[in-house]
């Protein structure tokens, strides 16, 4: 090959080189579904997102999520169960038995990690804790254990309380086994329990009614979507009937609400991840162990104390993981 010759071909190859590259195909990014009962919400996507950062993943170069969120409308939840499979992810992230509930329905082949469900054998998401076969696992909650708690802060708070009224969704299932919970404690503690049951925003309102016309003591607020959707009408109604409140979720104690006793759910959202991680690196979703919570932490409004005319005991004060002025 004369020397005009061989230089005419290294071009050609320089030329080709950058194309080539250009045609490999690019890695693709994994499709991640999160679907919610309740309002989006930076306290809820954002200790997901720190979750998948602490793994090494950024969203947009490695991964995207498609949000769902009811906005409390459960009706809403299978329809948009679907529109996740449909869509074709990778594997959806699921928040409360309803949320899991409508995911499985839509799929018995797409990984679900689901995220705040008290009774995962129970609801027939999986054979076990510790090997839950199918395609759910993921994280518990112990919302209906806590619920006793909640009638043994009350009574430490609210003096001689004899009557005590429950706010439950009967659109949720979960609600239903923190009721017979409640009422478990209180006949032995010899506490009226009045059952109350709201889905609307107009129920909620003639709730309060109802519990201010039977003259109970105190509200135990159920752990709902929907609750945490209507926390604001919740503690103006609970604040403006001087009716002390307790519930499992922090926020509505910052938003007002007397006490809180729970699980930090943000960390929950943050475990999630490394489910997903796992999951999208090819383990599988019955072979994977659920968790269940062992951090819960004790919240008191002082402020809402004071405008309720109510001295905080201090077995409570010492007891108490943070204090909001």
């Amino acid at each position: 090959m004369d020397r005009r010759a061989f230089i005419a071909t290294l071009a050609r190859g320089l030329m080709a080189a950058p194309l080539t590259l250009l045609a490999q195909p690019q890695s693709r990014l994994a499709r991640i579904g999160f679907l919610a009962a309740g309002s989006a919400s930076t306290r809820v996507q954002q200790p997901f997102l720190q979750g998948m950062r602490e793994l090494g993943l950024v969203e947009g170069r490695d991964f995207a999520v498609d949000w769902r969120f009811a906005e409390g409308r459960y009706e809403r939840l299978p329809g948009l169960g679907a529109e996740l499979v449909r869509l074709k992810v990778d594997v959806i992230v699921a928040v409360t038995t309803l949320c899991v509930q409508a995911a499985h329905q839509a799929t018995t082949t797409t990984p679900i990690v689901m995220v705040g469900v008290p009774d995962p054998i129970g609801e027939g998401f999986a054979v076990s804790l510790s090997r839950p076969g199918g395609n759910i696992t993921g994280l518990t909650n112990i919302v209906t254990e806590v619920s006793s708690k909640h009638l043994e802060l009350l009574q430490v708070a609210v003096p001689r309380l004899s009557l005590v009224a429950v706010l439950i969704n009967p659109g949720n299932p979960s609600d239903a086994l923190i009721l017979e919970q409640i009422e478990g404690t209180a006949y032995t503690r010899r506490i009226k329990v009045l059952q109350v049951e709201a889905g609307t925003a107009s129920q909620i309102e003639a709730g309060f009614a109802a519990i201010t016309r039977a003259r109970a003591q105190a509200v135990i607020v159920a752990t709902d979507s929907y609750f945490d959707v209507q926390q604001e009408l919740i503690i103006k109604l609970a604040v403006g009937n001087r009716l002390p409140t307790i519930s499992s979720s922090p926020e509505m104690t910052e938003a007002g609400g007397l006490m809180s006793y729970g699980q930090d759910l943000a960390m929950h959202y943050r475990r999630a991840a490394t489910y997903v991680d796992k999951i999208l690196k090819g383990a599988k979703p019955g072979s994977l162990p659920i968790e269940q919570p062992t951090v819960l932490e004790f919240v008191i409004n002082r402020k809402t104390a004071r405008v309720l005319g109510l001295v905080i005991p201090r077995e409570l004060e010492l007891r108490a993981d943070r204090a909001i002025e």
